[in-house]
């Protein structure tokens, strides 16, 4: 089968650079996405060609729709984009009675709205092909709710929504659309956190994830094998939900 091109949006964070790294090494062409940390999109790129892997970068604000579409478009000009990995979000935590609305509206901005502004341009070439994978990034939080995360909650859940009724508009043309939630991932804003036994009491396998564990099972979701799995949200937590 020909290269695919894969998306990966916050592609020089922890969990999306092993993604990056992931698609890389299965043979496709990745396109690093950045907004603010374009140098360590940068440095992903050059490992992967020193790998000799193919990969590339974009810089834009997904939460800006009309910037978004004129790089997608200029992608586009290369041909379709069959692998799209929503990854790009953040979290700004507060107990929600004392959030402000722009804590709120980040959140869900980044995540959410940037969800549609990525993912809506790149349809219709992709339905030309009759394939395609779609693979958002969510959070236990989105699954079970978490103390302080009210937005960043709202926001990954809502993604589940989106996913589940987008695979359902698909289905029929080739193209499987999931989520991936992941509970505690290790990254130094893990430790930083939380102590070894609070993860130990919080994670039934006493441990925290690897971003490394999160890529496997992106490449296993955007491959060939995984064609009948669509609308689902699923978890690699260690048991904790």
């Amino acid at each position: 089968m020909s290269q695919k091109r894969a998306l990966v949006t916050g592609g020089s964070g922890v969990i999306g650079s092993a993604i990056c790294y992931r698609l890389a090494a299965d043979g496709h062409a990745v396109i690093v996405h950045a907004c603010e940390h374009t140098a360590s999109a940068e440095q992903v790129v050059e490992e992967i060609r020193m790998g000799g892997g193919l990969a590339s970068i974009v810089s834009f604000d997904i939460t800006d729709g009309e910037a978004t579409r004129i790089k997608l478009d200029m992608l586009l000009e290369d041909g379709p984009i069959q692998v799209i990995v929503n990854n790009a979000g953040i979290h700004d935590d507060a107990p929600m009675v004392g959030m402000t609305s722009e804590q709120w509206t980040r959140v869900v901005d980044l995540s959410l709205n940037g969800f549609f502004h990525v993912t809506q341009p790149l349809l219709l070439p992709m339905i030309g092909t009759r394939w395609g994978r779609i693979v958002s990034i969510s959070s236990v939080a989105g699954v079970i709710g978490n103390r302080g995360q009210t937005n960043y909650a709202a926001a990954k859940a809502g993604l589940h929504g989106a996913s589940k009724s987008l695979a359902i508009e698909l289905a029929s043309r080739g193209i499987t659309v999931n989520v991936v939630a992941p509970g505690l991932i290790e990254s130094p804003a893990i430790r930083e956190t939380f102590s070894q036994g609070q993860i130990e009491s919080m994670v039934p396998m006493k441990r925290a994830g690897t971003s490394e564990e999160v890529a496997h099972l992106v490449s296993f979701l955007v491959s060939e094998q995984a064609g009948y799995i669509t609308g689902q949200v699923i978890g690699i937590n260690g048991g904790m939900a």
